[in-house]
């Protein structure tokens, strides 16, 4: 292959390949830059809480003046439930079940002093709370610990409101998580000491969540008169950007967690912007591939005697090609690896900022664009290849 590639390298562009070569990284560049970018923020606007089913709205009534001093209930009825039910935008619809009796908590560690505070359960069903089902459950004829999902925002408060104006040591959600927490329950002439447990903090729901068996016996307990109407639905939707559910809201004066709609259009913009770049990027790979292999069929053409020579002495099409097809592979290879080490160095540039932004955010690696890259690499290696062997193939048949 040496000497046939000393008799071919001649007429060699090197502005030719240049060009191939810069064109083609910067579209390489920019198509693993988009997907690596989507994938790197995506998680910011849907991850979940490892807690609760990503795809759902709280929806409550609106409460307006007029309502609350003329003693207009919130609460829903089995037919508002349906008609949400029936909606084509809906999957399915839970109701929020909230504790009717006096719910107190205390907890008192060393170094820590002794707190106490008036507080309220609420349930969901318990299909739409992802967790193990072991732990979350209770059983009042058994060990009788209350497993309890708190709003994230409550440990803020107390670490840097309460704790930090009472010189009191500031807690994590893995000392929070070790802590027993003792829960006391009073209503119908019954009072009760039992044993609480946090098993995770909630970015989303804003109430302490219990299961949905403990919250059914303390209600039956401890108000069985109460009325359990519930006054807020968990809905599970196919998509949270749909234009209907706004309409739907705002048509029957509910509202809901105006914040899971706004993430759900910023991840659909996050995706037309990330589906932009990729387009660029691909139009700019495309062209560098047209370059290269006008570059190389000029090459070809100006070494077109000397190729069918070389067939006429015995040598095959596969071997006269084969110092292009290495050449063209070889640059594919080093575009690929130019363009992932200058995509480290931008992922570096926004990473770190959204790794302050959001710690608890896992970092999933470069792997969709190291996949994305390879794929590509190999589709354009393997094109280039076999133009090549198709344009030597024809000078041999045309000779023949």
């Amino acid at each position: 292959m040496s000497l046939v590639w000393k008799l071919l390298r001649q007429h060699i562009s090197l502005p030719q390949f240049a060009g191939f070569f810069f064109a083609n990284l910067l579209g390489m560049l920019i198509v693993l830059l988009g997907v690596q970018f989507y994938y790197d923020v995506l998680p910011v606007f849907t991850q979940g809480d490892g807690f609760i089913k990503k795809d759902y709205l709280i929806v409550s009534k609106r409460i307006s003046m007029v309502g609350s001093f003329g003693g207009r209930s919130n609460s829903f009825s089995p037919a508002d439930i349906d008609e949400i039910r029936n909606q084509k935008f809906c999957r399915s619809v839970g109701a929020f079940t909230s504790s009717h009796y006096e719910v107190g908590a205390s907890m008192g560690a060393e170094g820590m002093g002794y707190m106490s505070t008036e507080m309220f359960f609420e349930s969901v069903p318990d299909r739409f709370v992802d967790t193990d089902r072991d732990g979350w459950h209770f059983d009042p004829s058994a060990d009788r610990t209350v497993p309890i999902i708190l709003p994230r925002s409550y440990l803020a408060i107390y670490n840097f409101g309460f704790a930090q104006s009472r010189s009191l040591p500031k807690l994590s959600e893995g000392v929070i998580g070790m802590v027993d927490l003792a829960i006391h329950l009073r209503g119908n002439g019954h009072e009760e000491i039992m044993k609480g447990r946090v098993i995770g903090f909630s970015n989303r729901l804003n109430t302490i969540l219990v299961p949905e068996s403990f919250m059914e016996w303390s209600n039956r307990t401890f108000a069985p008169e109460a009325d359990t109407a519930p006054t807020r639905l968990i809905v599970e939707v196919d998509n949270p950007t749909d234009d209907a559910i706004a309409r739907f809201l705002q048509e029957k004066g509910y509202e809901t967690d105006s914040d899971k709609l706004d993430a759900g259009r910023t991840t659909y913009f996050l995706k037309v912007v990330s589906g932009v770049m990729l387009c660029v990027g691909l139009l700019i790979s495309a062209l560098s591939f047209y370059i290269l292999m006008l570059s190389i069929y000029l090459l070809v053409q100006k070494n077109t005697t000397k190729l069918e020579n070389l067939l006429l002495i015995g040598y095959s099409p596969w071997r006269v090609g084969m110092p292009y097809q290495a050449l063209t592979v070889g640059m594919n290879l080093l575009v690929l690896m130019l363009a992932l080490g200058f995509l480290s160095l931008l992922r570096g540039f926004y990473i770190d900022t959204i790794s302050v932004l959001f710690p608890q955010m896992e970092d999933a690696g470069m792997w969709p664009a190291l996949a994305l890259g390879i794929v590509l690499c190999l589709l354009v290696s393997v094109l280039n290849v076999c133009a090549i062997h198709a344009k030597v193939l024809a000078i041999w048949k045309h000779k023949g």
